[in-house]
């Protein structure tokens, strides 16, 4: 639901304690009807697929397409290795105009926001962002996600392609006091806040349209400049601490220029623009760009470098079959606990209390072994299953490294692990049944390391 206006608040009315409300101090458990659970089944897979409106452009530079969350992609247009490379030495540039892109705004977007996300959105200031996670009431992930405080009373909200839909039907069910959000009184709703909910995709926003564009690399600044702007500009632009952001003109475009990125580069940029300004700003890029070593990117190279940054993918760190918490990928400094109440607070607590394992960082021992995936066994040296693999890539050295799901007392840097490749798809028999000219599975060595490495 949206709306364009918000009344504005002349008078109090009403009972001074609504037994509806999630929190307030001594607030007891009220004895009303519980809130429905909020339940979301995944689509039917179409066969159409969505574009952006870079597709063109990807399809004329030669870009192989592939389908990812409902999307038609580029994966590559080279090659994985070169696109790496270019974004750890110069720049990269990435179409992320699939990533949903909401906009909360109004009196109450900070209370709302702080309802629905585990992190301290209370404590931003207008020009910051923060990473964090829309928790359901048992602590299970629904996603993870970045809020940018782009000016008072409005917040960008920037979720991942995969779960946008989701994510959209849960905020408006929890905005409106459709859903359950708290076990310990399931009457309770986050409802009430003059707060409007905007999905900045849809056309309906007219020109406050935006899709995120990311240019990401040591050189990125650079680039960025090099499109063109006034002094007062450039300034502020020079001026963007990690995780800050700034409304901006830049080369004739209208931008939110926000130093934020999913490579794991110091200097890395978001740009948010109008979807009809992408394929003119991409190009305007690609060429600006050029004297610095800039190069376009696809998935492949944006999974590669979030994986050897150390960086969670939904579904594979956190989420997914394992159902990962916030804790066992390794964030869990990222939910604020002192924070009165959010939804799955309590949840998260007991769950962190009963935690015995979490995500680390691994790398094989030797080049030239076969990839990992997601589900792999992971043994210690012993041969006992301590962990399962989550994600695996090429890393800067053209060495494998990936992440791993392993038991506590081997998440510490320098243990060594061994990995059963494609285990899942590659049976093996029992030793007993083995017989002269038979072949085994033998798990690969590997290390864990550091979970975030200094890049740069």
């Amino acid at each position: 639901m949206q709306e364009s206006t918000l009344s504005p608040v002349t008078r109090a009315s009403g009972d001074p304690q609504d037994i509806t409300k999630p929190y307030y101090i001594g607030k007891k458990p009220a004895s009303l009807p519980a809130r429905p659970e909020f339940h979301w089944e995944e689509p039917v897979t179409s066969s159409f697929l969505k574009r952006t409106t870079l597709y063109d452009i990807h399809k004329q530079m030669g870009a192989r397409l592939v389908p990812f969350a409902g999307w038609e992609m580029p994966v590559q247009y080279t090659s994985v290795m070169e696109e790496h490379l270019a974004t750890r030495q110069a720049a990269g540039l990435f179409d992320v105009s699939h990533m949903g892109v909401y906009q909360v705004e109004g009196p109450d977007a900070s209370s709302f926001l702080d309802s629905v996300c585990a992190n301290d959105i209370a404590a931003l200031q207008v020009g910051e962002s923060c990473y964090t996670h829309f928790l359901d009431p048992d602590a299970n992930v629904i996603d993870d996600l970045l809020v940018y405080y782009r000016a008072p009373e409005k917040y960008l909200v920037v979720v991942n392609a995969s779960n946008d839909d989701k994510d959209w039907a849960w905020l408006n069910a929890v905005l409106h006091g459709d859903v359950l959000i708290d076990r310990e009184d399931p009457s309770v709703r986050a409802f009430g806040y003059r707060a409007l909910l905007r999905n900045l995709r849809d056309p309906a926003a007219g020109d406050e349209m935006r899709v995120d564009i990311a240019l990401q690399g040591p050189k990125s600044r650079d680039i960025l400049l090099a499109l063109g702007c006034d002094s007062g500009t450039r300034k502020r632009i020079i001026a963007l601490k990690r995780t800050e952001l700034c409304e901006a003109t830049l080369g004739g475009f209208n931008l939110v220029v926000s130093r934020t990125g999913y490579t794991g580069e110091k200097m890395a940029f978001e740009l948010f623009v109008h979807p009809q300004k992408a394929p003119e700003l991409w190009n305007a890029l690609l060429q600006a760009g050029e004297p610095f070593g800039l190069k376009p990117c696809g998935l492949g190279a944006r999974d590669s470098l979030r994986t050897e940054a150390g960086l969670p993918l939904y579904g594979h760190e956190m989420g997914g079959h394992l159902n990962l918490g916030v804790g066992e990928a390794g964030f869990g400094s990222y939910i604020k606990i002192y924070k009165p109440w959010f939804i799955g607070r309590s949840a998260f607590i007991q769950r962190e209390s009963k935690r015995s394992g979490v995500v680390v960082r691994f790398r094989f021992n030797e080049k030239g072994v076969r990839v990992a995936h997601l589900g792999d066994p992971v043994v210690d040296i012993k041969g006992r299953v301590i962990g399962t693999v989550t994600s695996c890539s090429i890393d800067s050295e053209g060495t494998l490294t990936g992440q791993a799901y392993v038991e506590l007392p081997y998440a510490v840097e320098g243990t060594p692990i061994a990995i059963f490749q494609s285990a899942s798809a590659r049976p093996g028999k029992a030793p007993a049944e083995l017989k002269p000219g038979d072949r085994i599975i033998l798990p690969t060595p590997a290390t864990v390391v550091s979970r975030f490495p200094k890049l740069g």
